[in-house]
């Protein structure tokens, strides 16, 4: 599976950006797909993840009620719209896929095969 990540660029806080994620290859049925980021000299870190199949989604607390994870079954696609947008938020966003992990091992990077290049999001004014 090939993953291309998209939609990054510059925005003011309070701003709103969407990532999509497109996998070639294969479709994403059967599997997990998740949003990480990594800031400069910290850690990767998840963000959100959605099961393809049932459509169950998943955040770490700090973007809940901002970011939301969503899937085209047509398109074959996984996107991120985000909201309300945070400096902090700023860090490149990578989308990655795995084809079975447990609830919880979701939000650990580790868990995941496929990874798409990143795309930078910078929120600043």
């Amino acid at each position: 599976v090939q993953l291309q990540a998209s939609g990054g660029g510059l925005v003011q806080p309070g701003g709103s950006l969407r990532l999509s994620c497109a996998a070639s290859g294969r479709t994403f049925s059967g599997y997990t797909v998740g949003w990480f980021r990594q800031a400069p000299g910290k850690e990767r870190e998840f963000v959100a993840g959605i099961r393809w199949s049932a459509g169950f989604t998943y955040y770490r607390d700090s973007v809940k009620g901002r970011f939301t994870i969503s899937r085209d079954v047509a398109k074959n696609t996984v996107s991120l719209q985000m909201n309300s947008l945070e400096p902090e938020d700023t860090a490149v966003y990578y989308c990655a896929a795995v084809a079975n992990v447990i609830l919880s091992s979701m939000s650990r990077s580790e868990s995941y095969d496929y990874w798409g290049q990143g795309t930078q999001v910078t929120v600043s004014s």
